[in-house]
């Protein structure tokens, strides 16, 4: 997991990119920096993009996705049953915000079905079907969803008091 300060360093690193006129052009950074793909992903994902294999890249995104929420919240269910204990917009395990306002509840309860929805709508075609064929950039559109539903996660932090 990336830290806070490892996240704000790489931000900090970024900046540079955008107002200092000898920056790095964009076009020259690899597609997961200039979507700015979440640095979590395991490894794989960035080895099933770079060899053309764009459908299992979103796949094992999706499946790590799973996994964290599992293991933020200590929840053993899967996929479209664990997003929906989870994000519940009453009793959730994990809060996104603190839930006190009805514009609160509400995002508590979009993120829900947000979350709820890319496992079914992204995750489970491709471990599901057999030839799905997804282009880069629909690949990349999906790790940024992936990434902000990471994000997201890891700002809700922890509910297990083991981790």
């Amino acid at each position: 997991m990336t830290s806070s300060l490892e996240r704000f360093e790489r931000v900090a690193r970024q900046a540079g990119n955008f107002t200092d006129s000898s920056a790095v052009d964009l076009a020259n950074l690899h597609p997961f920096e200039q979507r700015n793909v979440h640095p979590g992903l395991p490894s794989i994902v960035l080895e099933l993009f770079d060899s053309s294999h764009y459908s299992q890249a979103t796949f094992e995104a999706f499946k790590f996705l799973d996994k964290e929420v599992q293991r933020h919240s200590c929840c053993s269910e899967s996929g479209v049953k664990l997003m929906m204990s989870v994000f519940a917009a009453t009793s959730p395990l994990l809060r996104l915000n603190a839930l006190s306002t009805t514009s609160e509840k509400d995002e508590q309860k979009g993120f829900q079905f947000v979350f709820a929805g890319a496992v079914l709508a992204i995750r489970n075609p491709r471990g599901h079907e057999v030839a799905v064929a997804d282009s880069p950039d629909e690949c990349l559109d999906h790790l940024a969803l992936a990434s902000l539903l990471l994000r997201r996660l890891e700002d809700a932090g922890f509910r297990c008091a083991a981790l």
